[in-house]
């Protein structure tokens, strides 16, 4: 059985029942307050019967006293306490046989040859002393056809409310699984055509439901988002890798065939497999590294020397390039942030200057707000690739990676770092000159007046 199905079924039934509920409350509510009201102007009448009766002596027709009070379609009785009748009178033809309980606690509504019967007992001090009691009997003919047509009334409510109900639930349930079925509907157009519909949205709500729908369609668009990047990452990767290998094969190849009786084609062969390798192995780490930025693992934040780690790492640098690498600014530049991923980040920059200049690296680090200026002096880069430096694979130059080794994937994941520290990058950059990466930290442990 379909949602739909349910949520009418069972918003119907419960709506029935509540209906059926307050339908009979309202009913037996007003049969009682019928029989309170016809029972305490029968109380009234009593009361005056027994006053009559105490207050006369001698009665020789106690009878003629009883039809004073007999009630319309009903009848008077008086009964010892054995239940032996004394003196009886009636205005209602059938009603001599019937017979009540004693009871004086309150009145009874008896059914007696398919009418309801009303009556009392008082009890009275008799002509001789004893005490007896005044039995009074009424029909409830004109209360029982009422409580007829308040039936009617009611059933013909409840049958009109039913309906109404029937299909206020089925709107409800259309209003309310419209949007459901709108989901369910473009989740299947997606898997069978393997694209990223959207569902659309007629009317902006702020209700659950709106938000449902937009929720989804949120997402649906950052599936597509990180599909379309998978999808060019993977073709790009594959591009990359390929070219490696070729060159890997053409030369193992080349020094099977002259490799073992020519020395200079041996060593050739073998460097351009080495360096190949070399690159290759850099390039997997690289995407292995992406991979884990991805995954956005949690940053280790500590408090930590701008200034001291940049110090340590330009003499790293220094060790291992035999090249100049200055530092300008002041310290301590205290930051709250993860060491290992900016100790990262700054060798990616580095490293990256070097690769692309012959001269000696220029670092400045300056505060309000704290910025680590890398600038170097190599062949500088054109306005029109610098938006695109931190694509992936993106390339200024094939050339330009060839000779210096580069896979383009460095810059990629040094905004994948920034961006987990909140530090934003820009780039200054002119052809000839040489070029400057900005990182400016948004997060600072201490800063009297930050500007913007």
């Amino acid at each position: 059985m379909k949602l739909k199905s349910k949520i009418h079924i069972f918003s119907t039934i419960l709506m029935l029942i509540i209906l059926v509920i307050m339908t009979v409350g309202i009913y037996f509510m007003y049969e009682k307050m019928a029989y309170d009201t016809e029972y305490r102007q029968l109380l009234e009448e009593s009361q005056e019967l027994v006053t009559s009766i105490s207050q006369t002596s001698g009665i020789n027709d106690p009878a003629t006293i009883l039809r004073a009070y007999i009630p319309t379609n009903g009848a008077i009785r008086i009964i010892d306490q054995k239940g032996k009748q004394l003196v009886a009178v009636q205005s209602m033809e059938g009603i001599e046989s019937y017979k009540p309980q004693l009871n004086t606690k309150s009145y009874q509504v008896e059914e007696y040859k398919g009418i309801a019967i009303l009556s009392l007992n008082v009890p009275v001090v008799w002509k001789d002393g004893s005490v007896v009691y005044v039995q009074i009997m009424q029909s409830m003919k004109n209360v029982a056809r009422t409580l007829s047509l308040l039936r009617l009334v009611l059933s013909g409510m409840t049958i009109i409310a039913t309906i109404f109900v029937m299909l206020s639930s089925m709107t409800l349930a259309k209003i309310v699984l419209l949007p459901i079925q709108r989901l369910t509907a473009t989740m299947k157009r997606s898997s069978q055509s393997g694209t990223f519909e959207k569902i659309v949205i007629r009317k902006q709500g702020k209700d659950e439901l709106g938000e449902m729908s937009s929720t989804f369609n949120n997402m649906m668009s950052q599936l597509e988002q990180n599909y379309r990047k998978q999808e060019q990452f993977v073709s790009n990767a594959s591009h990359e890798l390929k070219t490696p290998l070729t060159v890997i094969e053409s030369y193992a190849r080349l020094l099977k065939r002259r490799g073992f009786d020519n020395k200079k084609v041996a060593e050739e062969s073998v460097e351009a497999i080495l360096s190949e390798s070399i690159r290759m192995t850099e390039m997997i780490q690289q995407m292995l590294e992406l991979a884990k930025n991805k995954e956005n693992a949690p940053l280790k934040k500590e408090q930590i020397d701008i200034y001291q780690l940049l110090q340590q790492t330009l003499q790293q640098m220094r060790q291992t390039y035999k090249r100049e690498f200055y530092l300008y600014g002041k310290g301590p530049m205290l930051v709250n942030t993860d060491h290992q991923k900016m100790k990262q980040l700054l060798f990616i920059f580095l490293e990256n200057a070097r690769r692309y200049s012959n001269d000696e690296i220029h670092v400045h680090l300056s505060e309000e707000p704290y910025i680590i200026k890398i600038q170097d002096y190599g062949d500088g880069i054109a306005e029109e690739h610098i938006p695109h430096l931190f694509e992936r694979f993106y390339r200024i130059s094939e050339d330009r990676n060839r000779k210096t080794g580069g896979t383009g994937l460095g810059l990629a994941i040094a905004k994948e770092i920034a961006d987990q520290l909140n530090i934003s990058i820009s780039v200054e950059s002119t052809v000839g000159v040489g070029t400057t990466m900005i990182l400016t930290f948004n997060e600072q442990k201490e800063v009297p007046n930050e500007k913007s």
